[in-house]
């Protein structure tokens, strides 16, 4: 199978840097399958598991929390916003978090508040489905 370069950067650090011959990631209108040759594109990405299938057939599965998608023919990048790989991802801090987002959406006082506690369910519950997505290839 023909491979291709891949970055995967977040703010903190470089998650990922080689040959790739497959890359399918969540963008903003769905999900996004990459491989050789493809054209060129670039779109926003959802929170979320990004599957990085290398050159020698492993397969990586890192989470996005959002960020940007770039296609080039023999290049692609992800910039995100954070990128944990999914083996790194804590389940019980995550469902702690969940917990917590929860009680602040019941006790919701105002919209900042609300929209705080919406994008932080958001980012737990792709967490969650990140890390069984991971447990279900390991």
């Amino acid at each position: 199978m023909a491979t291709f370069q891949c970055r995967v950067v977040s703010a903190r650090e470089e998650l990922y840097s080689g040959e790739i011959s497959m890359l399918i990631a969540t963008g903003t209108e769905g999900e996004v399958g990459v491989l050789a040759g493809h054209t060129p594109l670039i779109t926003l990405l959802k929170p979320g598991a990004m599957r990085v299938q290398t050159a020698e057939g492993n397969e990586e599965v890192i989470y996005v929390s959002g960020g940007v998608l770039e296609i080039q023919p023999k290049l692609v990048t992800v910039l995100a916003d954070t990128a944990v790989r999914a083996s790194n991802l804590d389940e019980s801090k995550i469902i702690e978090a969940r917990k917590k987002a929860e009680q602040m959406l019941v006790n919701q006082s105002d919209t900042v508040h609300t929209n705080a506690a919406l994008a932080s369910l958001a980012e737990s519950v792709a967490q969650l489905q990140t890390i069984r997505k991971y447990k279900n290839r390991a």
